[in-house]
């Protein structure tokens, strides 16, 4: 193959280093800015210095067709030639193709069938810096390959914008060669969304804004926001293009070509490194992007809108000055500090479908792979779980037949398993366009899967094409099915967790057999039904409830068979609602299916019910006379001031190990109102040692005697006992009592005529001595018919009035 006069791009002087470098060390690494030529000059270099085959893994289809079309243009031949590529559903080649583009996930799926890569001499990873999980994988995989059966292959890595270092590293030590893009100044301003402002309102004001001296590449997350950008720019003189990887291929050609007009084209992610837009002088970012990520509590994954990261902003800046001095307006703060680099997929993603792969690898957990970034425990253990639930990997981890049938696919193993048990249940046809459909949910617009499906079929709908395209090629892969089970069983299939009831009170609001609740819109048409198969949901921060993107209305028998590993019968004794609620429940996973009353439960469960019960509300339900209350704070301080001989009697501690108080009425209790009849003081006697439980009264008495002779109450539920006693009841009483074998002294209230608290003293001495007098100054007077007399430890006590001497 003879190279053809290149165009001039900064990496055509260093074609042939990298060329030689490569050879010379069989992995290496090229850091090169987009719009330097790396994707489209060093396949046709690497070509044309070697025998085999060059494959180039691209992470995006529309990247992969593009860069097959220039590299083939360069060459004056058509696509199918010398260069082909080869997408989910779509290849274009012959004998004669010596570089192919690819999908790194169709790589991928070649990989496993053929490890050696037979004829390739060449694999070049483009845009590694995206962190996609398909390339990480990618990435893991040809390393192994590399070192095991394929020692030869030669491995490029490119990016736009990585930190190098690491990604050599990985590469066993790879040698790094840099090319700076020519570029001009680019002007960056800020324009954040005002108050309330849409971020696709707040981009179309930027476009408005910008002299018309140039071509406009506008970034939004995903294509929801281009239809609604592109309807607000409505008026603007210019034309306004999409540009993201459901567009058709003349659609997407339009974009990457210059027109007669000004162009405004508003693009995914998908136009910051991987394409060129040519003629752009502006760019209007919007700052964010769409990722996937997983909610492993609530059952949901999906795609996520994050704010870009530092690297990727600046990338998408420089897109403003490839052919000139550019602008860019950012929408958002000046002062917002971003992330350096984008986080990688693999750490946020479903790794389902990459723990299939691994174990259609023969490495189920990853070990002895090489990774950029390990697949994280929790989240690759879950996906394994999901497998082993669809039959893709035995208990071992190990992958079965069913499994690499699956993963031959090129679906999300959920999707694979709703292909290929939908096929015979609701028909081939009908199997292989739910599934398209779920593959690619930006297709219709609606919740209701039957309703997309028959716009779909009308061929009135966006994306039509895509989609039977992808129809075709499904049947094509499974065994013809004549079921009569409609969509919703499809979709039931791929998500049995997401099979939903609609919760009563007659609300928009389903319960998911995962456990997550969702809600459907108001007045959307499926919230006549109760029972819904979910295939698409979401759940904004801070909402209470997930959202119902894309669902098909089911029944409860289609939710019994095809949820069927989620059924579940079990008694359930609980303390609920304020009391043992105690019934046999049928499930479907969260779903109440029917319950009733259980007449003879399980007494140990039982039990344990009424535990969580005085847990949860305390001991405060069982029957407390004042007797049993003072009891408990009795032995209470006997347990602070004497030790462990006297037992805790706190909540906690009783409650932490009840076995030693759980005898007699509380055997036979059943309910609330059965506790409500169990006598405390007499479970708080039986907690008491023997040994000591005959001093109970000696060292913590109910009451004592004061000089008159009368017996007074102590008050025990503070940290000192107290006895509240009229004064003239205690007159010639020199010391104050003390319990607890006279460690604990007793803090005495005494009480004027009236009964109310003259003086606290825990040291009655000194209060004779110091602070009766002043007592006595002032009470005398006002109860004059009682004694107070000037020498109160000779005085005689008395109990009430009595005429003064």
């Amino acid at each position: 193959m003879r190279l053809p006069e290149l165009p001039d791009l900064p990496v055509r002087d260093h074609l042939d280093d990298v060329v030689a470098t490569l050879a010379a060390h069989g992995t290496a690494v090229l850091v090169a800015p987009p719009g330097t030529g790396k994707t489209t000059l060093v396949p046709l270099a690497l070509a044309a210095a070697s025998q085999g085959r060059v494959v180039v893994a691209e992470p995006r289809r529309l990247a992969t067709r593009a860069a097959a079309a220039r590299m083939a243009s360069l060459l004056g031949e058509q696509v199918g030639g010398t260069v082909g590529y080869s997408v989910r559903g779509d290849r274009k080649g012959s004998a004669a193709t010596r570089i192919e583009v690819v999908t790194s996930g169709l790589l991928l799926r070649r990989l496993a069938a053929d490890p050696e890569l037979a004829g390739v001499t060449t694999v070049v990873l483009d845009e590694c810096h995206e962190r996609r999980l398909d390339a990480d994988l990618l990435l893991a995989l040809l390393l192994d390959a590399r070192a095991g059966l394929r020692p030869d292959l030669r491995l490029l890595a490119t990016s736009a914008t990585v930190a190098a270092t690491r990604l050599a590293d990985v590469l066993g030590g790879a040698p790094v060669r840099s090319i700076e893009a020519r570029t001009f100044p680019v002007d960056v301003t800020y324009a954040p969304p005002t108050r309330g402002e849409r971020i696709e309102a707040c981009v179309a004001r930027a476009v408005r804004t910008l002299p018309a001296d140039g071509d406009v590449l506008a970034f939004l997350p995903g294509v929801a926001e281009i239809r609604r950008t592109a309807t607000a720019l409505g008026g603007v003189d210019a034309d306004v293009l999409p540009l993201h990887g459901r567009l058709s291929a003349a659609e997407q050609d339009r974009a990457l070509t210059p027109g007669p007009r000004r162009r405004v084209v508003l693009s995914t992610a998908v136009a910051e490194s991987s394409l060129t837009v040519p003629g752009v002088r502006a760019v209007v970012d919007a700052g964010l992007a769409r990722v996937p990520r997983v909610d492993h509590r609530r059952g949901m994954a999906g795609l996520v809108t994050v704010r870009v990261s530092a690297a990727v902003a600046e990338q998408r800046a420089g897109r403003a000055g490839r052919e000139a001095p550019g602008r860019a307006v950012r929408c958002w703060p000046a002062g917002e500090v971003l992330n350096r680099f984008p986080e990688p997929e693999i750490r946020t993603a479903d790794l389902t479908r990459l723990a299939l792969d691994l174990a259609d690898w023969g490495t189920p957990d990853g070990t002895g792979l090489t990774w950029w970034d390990p697949p994280p425990e929790g989240p690759l253990a879950a996906g394994r779980s999901v497998l082993r639930a669809l039959g893709a990997v035995d208990a071992g981890g190990a992958i079965t037949a069913r499994g690499r049938a699956m993963a031959g696919l090129g679906l999300h193993p959920r999707l694979a398993r709703a292909l290929l048990d939908g096929a015979p249940a609701a028909g081939t046809r009908v199997a292989a366009e739910t599934v398209a459909l779920l593959d690619d949910d930006t297709l219709g617009a609606g919740t209701d899967v039957d309703d997309v499906l028959r716009t779909l079929r009308s061929g009135t709908a966006p994306g039509t094409g895509r989609w039977k395209a992808e129809v075709r090629r499904l049947e094509r892969l499974v065994a013809r099915g004549k079921g009569r089970a409609g969509a919703a069983e499809v979709v039931a299939l791929a998500h049995p967790e997401r099979l939903a009831r609609r919760r009563p009170g007659g609300g928009p609001v389903f319960l998911m057999a995962g456990g997550t609740a969702v809600e459907l819109s108001a007045g959307d048409g499926l919230a006549a039904h109760e029972w819904l198969a979910v295939a698409v949901a979401d759940r904004a921060p801070g909402a209470q409830h997930g959202r119902v993107r894309l669902a098909a209305a089911a029944d409860q028998e289609l939710a019994e068979r095809v949820g069927a590993p989620l059924l579940a019968v079990a008694d359930e004794i609980a303390w609920a609602e304020g009391d043992v609620r105690a019934t046999r429940v049928h499930r479907l996973g969260a779903i109440v299916l029917d319950e009733r009353l259980l007449r003879n439960p399980d007494p140990a469960a039982v039990r344990a019910a009424l535990l969580d019960g005085l847990r949860s509300e305390g001991l405060g339900l069982l029957h407390w006379t004042p007797h049993a209350r003072a009891l408990r704070d009795r032995v209470a301080t006997l347990h602070r001031v004497l030790g462990d001989r006297w037992p805790d009697v706190s909540d906690e501690a009783l409650l932490t190990d009840p076995d030693r108080w759980w005898t007699g009425p509380l055997d036979r209790a059943r309910r609330r109102s059965d506790l409500a009849r169990v006598d405390a003081g007499q479970i708080l006697r039986g907690l008491l040692d023997p040994s000591v439980a005959h001093r109970l009264d000696a060292l913590a008495p109910e009451r004592i005697e004061v000089p008159t002779g009368s017996r007074i109450t102590l008050d025990w539920s503070g940290d000192q006992p107290v006895l509240a006693v009229r004064l003239q009841e205690v007159l010639g009483w020199t010391a104050s009592p003390t319990v607890a074998d006279g460690r604990l002294p007793v803090l005495l209230h005494l009480l004027s005529p009236a009964g109310r608290p003259a003086a606290v003293t825990a040291d009655l001495a000194s209060f004779w001595a110091n602070g009766y007098p002043h007592v006595r100054a002032e009470l005398r007077g006002r109860y004059p018919k009682h004694d107070w007399p000037a020498d109160p430890l000779t005085a005689t006590p008395s109990r009430g009035p009595r005429r003064r001497t």
